[in-house]
């Protein structure tokens, strides 16, 4: 009689023995972490794999191991996040050709890391992005709208496909007041562009920054400092655009000039706008979502790139929201 343990087993035979070492991580932290996220048991003996568990995970995991092996051969550096990654694609689509998504490497200068998509929606969007002039980047925080644009924004810059990287965002109170705050108008708001600051110097260096940010190579501003100007040769990235009002957002679009780009990004369920008043975001996504040229990418919890307690988090109030339409509707 077969043991039905023994029949719930897969085992994988790796050729380069220093690359299998290098997959299941330093003291097999990596063979821990699968067995953490998938319903699987991991045994490792030299470059062999024994995989046993339920149907469903041990096929999941073959399939990473597998694609993550071909990753490492053709030298890209497996991290623990890219496995992370790569369990939920897989998981969410057996077919998915991991090889096409960590290899599309995007340019940066700092050489402090590899950047590239990490899920499949990622991958539409930098894609979007290469293949139209305007792109709207939608979905929860953590799906990596901003900062893939930004790194979209840096790596045209570096090729010399625009002159000059414009970064904005609506100066909206969520929940503060700004006429509270010391300074003046560009002081008030700049703790609100911080965000886009932090984007930056995780791709470039500090001195680099400081430079093209002198030069007005880099411009980062309220959104209301764009009133009356014409773009040209520039990457635009307007970010937190559900905070836009309907006339502020018909006024960004028309900035665009000849031979730029614009990135829109923002959370339609995250709007700190008065109730009476209508999102500029949601307005034009649904206004301009058939015309040539502009492309429209929705992300959902399942491209959360941070701590995979994030998603969790946000299925969470996802349910509390339900509950709360629910009993406003009784």
């Amino acid at each position: 009689m077969t043991d039905i343990r023994q029949a719930r087993q897969k085992k994988i035979i790796f050729e380069n023995n220093q690359l299998a070492l290098t997959l299941f991580g330093e003291q097999g932290r990596n063979l821990k972490l699968f067995e953490d996220l998938l319903e699987v048991t991991l045994h490792a003996k030299g470059n062999e794999l024994i995989i046993s568990g339920t149907v469903a995970d041990m096929e999941v995991a073959e399939n990473c191991f597998l694609q993550l092996y071909k990753l490492l051969e053709e030298g890209f550096p497996v991290h623990t996040s890219d496995i992370e990654f790569a369990i939920q694609l897989l998981r969410n689509n057996p077919k998915t050709d991991l090889k096409t998504i960590f290899l599309d490497k995007l340019t940066v200068s700092s050489g402090r890391r590899v950047i590239t998509p990490k899920t499949i929606t990622q991958k539409e969007y930098v894609d979007a992005i290469r293949n139209n002039d305007i792109v709207f980047g939608v979905g929860p925080a953590g799906t990596g709208k901003t900062y893939l644009a930004m790194a979209m924004a840096v790596s045209a810059y570096i090729r010399e496909e625009v002159q000059r990287i414009v970064l904005t965002r609506p100066a909206v109170e969520a929940g503060e007041r700004l006429g509270f705050l010391p300074g003046d108008l560009a002081e008030k708001v700049n703790p609100y562009l911080r965000p886009l600051y932090d984007a930056l110097y995780d791709m470039l260096s500090f001195e680099k920054v400081s430079r093209l940010l002198e030069r007005g190579t880099i411009e980062v501003a309220p959104l209301a400092f764009m009133r009356g100007r014409t773009l040209n040769d520039a990457f635009i990235i307007l970010d937190e655009a559900q905070n836009t009002t309907s006339e502020q957002m018909k006024m960004f679009l028309t900035r665009l000039g000849y031979g730029s780009k614009a990135v829109i990004t923002g959370d339609i369920t995250q709007i700190d706008l008065p109730e009476t008043a209508i999102s500029g975001l949601v307005e034009a996504i649904s206004l301009l979502k058939d015309i040539k040229g502009i492309s429209i990418i929705r992300f959902t919890k399942k491209d959360v790139v941070r701590h995979r307690l994030v998603s969790r988090i946000i299925e969470a109030y996802e349910h509390l929201e339900e509950r709360r339409s629910a009993k406003r509707e009784e």
